[in-house]
């Protein structure tokens, strides 16, 4: 039996490859890839029986390798994410581990693997993954969004909504101003307003909704038109009528 493992930290990347030729001597780790990129072009040459995908990767995130695989690789997606977002990867029959890895954890999907493997199990459709990514970016009923896979260029990042100072629509997409940088996502402000903590984030203006923890200050102008500083950001936000009385008491 063939793997490859995709992580771009090195070290997370080694120990994951000796705790699983610990507990499968048999296994031949044919390629560690340190980012996306490198991982789809070695899948695609090397078919491999099976890929261990981190989530979060330079160039690829581990969804968008496993989405163009086109053989019959088997892939486990390596990951951070909390209970529920494994409750989608579950729901979806994917293979998972979370991080950081523990042995026991490692060695029930190992034993999974061993025992679908020679069942020539088949690759998980692309529909399948496309359903675990609507699953992982929707909140469960009761509870607000806490995580987002934002895009900046070729890379997606597993960005922390209390790291986002705000969000500003621009045509088809949304921008994602970080503490990390500015990404995009495709989901629209009015959907992101009833799935963030309304404590916490604003509506500011029919395009901007902000986090009020990166809030710095406010300025009116000579025609009295309210504007937000965020704290670390160069530019001024503007504040529409019809939310300026939510800064009354401010």
């Amino acid at each position: 039996m063939r793997a490859l493992i995709a992580d771009d930290e090195p070290h997370l990347a080694l120990y994951l490859r000796d705790q699983l030729l610990a507990l499968w001597p048999e296994l031949r780790i044919v390629h560690v890839a340190r980012n996306g990129v490198d991982a789809a072009a070695r899948i695609a040459e090397l078919e491999p029986d099976l890929a261990f995908l981190d989530i979060q990767m330079p160039g690829l995130s581990g969804l968008e390798v496993a989405q163009g695989i086109e053989g019959d690789t088997r892939v486990v997606f390596v990951t951070a994410f909390d209970d529920y977002a494994l409750q989608a990867f579950e729901h979806a029959a994917l293979d998972y581990v979370l991080k950081p890895v523990a042995a026991e954890r490692l060695a029930k999907t190992v034993a999974r693997l061993r025992a679908a493997l020679p069942a020539q199990a088949q690759a998980v459709p692309d529909a399948g993954l496309a359903d675990a990514l609507r699953k992982l970016m929707a909140p469960p009923p009761g509870e607000r969004l806490r995580y987002l896979l934002a895009g900046q260029g070729a890379t997606t990042r597993h960005l922390d909504v209390a790291d986002v100072r705000f969000f500003r629509s621009d045509d088809k997409y949304t921008v994602v101003a970080s503490s990390h940088g500015e990404y995009v996502i495709r989901t629209p402000i009015a959907e992101l307003v009833s799935r963030l903590d309304p404590a916490q984030f604003w509506q500011v203006h029919r395009s901007t909704v902000i986090n009020l923890a990166w809030l710095e200050g406010t300025r009116r102008d000579e025609t009295s038109r309210l504007f937000l500083r965020m704290r670390d950001h160069a530019g001024e936000l503007p504040v529409s009528r019809a939310f300026v009385h939510l800064f009354k008491a401010m």
